[in-house]
C-alpha cells in the first residue's frame, strides 16, 4: 500500500486519532470512501468512453 509497512500505517492511524479524535474518524472514513468510489466510477466511465471511440 503506497510502499508503507504496517508500522507506518499504524503510526498514521494513531496520529489521525490524536488529531481528529475517535468520534470523527468514522465520518472521515465514510467521506474518503465516497470520494474514492466517485473517482473509481469516473475512471470506469472514462475507460468505457475510450473503448467506444476505438470501436467506432
Amino acid at each position: 500500500m503506497f510502499g508503507l509497512g504496517w508500522p507506518e500505517v499504524g503510526l498514521i492511524l494513531l496520529a489521525a486519532v490524536v488529531v481528529f479524535g475517535p468520534k470523527k474518524i468514522p465520518e472521515l472514513g465514510s467521506a474518503l470512501g465516497k470520494t474514492l468510489r466517485g473517482f473509481r466510477e469516473g475512471l470506469d466511465r472514462s475507460v468505457e468512453e475510450q473503448d467506444d471511440e476505438f470501436d467506432a
